[in-house]
């Protein structure tokens, strides 16, 4: 199997942050028996990420991306992933619910930019976060 990561976040590109979650991701599929042959970086654009994952899906058999998933405005791998398998996202009432409990727990209010945390592509299945908010998406 032929797999790609792919980064999101304009800051790997600026050199702001040095991306460690593409090498930790290639080393635990290389773990799994999973080759990586690519690891790309993109920008916060939906249009870049768009494009970033078709080229990824045009050459790998499993892409993993990284990114873009929290609440700020920039956080737009969600809004990416609609436009490119063509569906509206939706608010997970249930997703919405445990981000909520999440903030709770801590002691902490939650802000209203936290809700699009559980927008999610229709049909797209959510991986439970237990230690953020941002879930995963498959």
């Amino acid at each position: 199997m032929r797999c790609e990561v792919v980064a999101v976040g304009t800051e790997l590109l600026l050199g702001q942050i040095v991306d460690t979650n593409s090498a930790w991701i290639g080393e635990r599929l290389a773990r799994a028996g999973v080759d990586c042959h690519f690891q790309t970086r993109v920008g916060d654009n939906i249009e870049r990420i768009v494009v970033a994952l078709q080229v990824a899906l045009g050459r790998s058999d499993a892409v993993v991306v990284c990114g873009g998933l929290g609440p700020t405005p920039d956080d737009v791998t969600r809004e990416a992933l609609s436009v490119l398998l063509g569906v509206p996202l939706v608010r997970d009432d249930e997703v919405l619910a445990r981000i909520r409990a999440l903030f709770g727990e801590r002691g902490r209010a939650m802000a209203s930019s936290n809700e699009r945390q559980a927008d999610v592509p229709v049909g797209a299945t959510v991986i439970e976060q237990r230690r953020g908010t941002a879930p995963g998406l498959i």
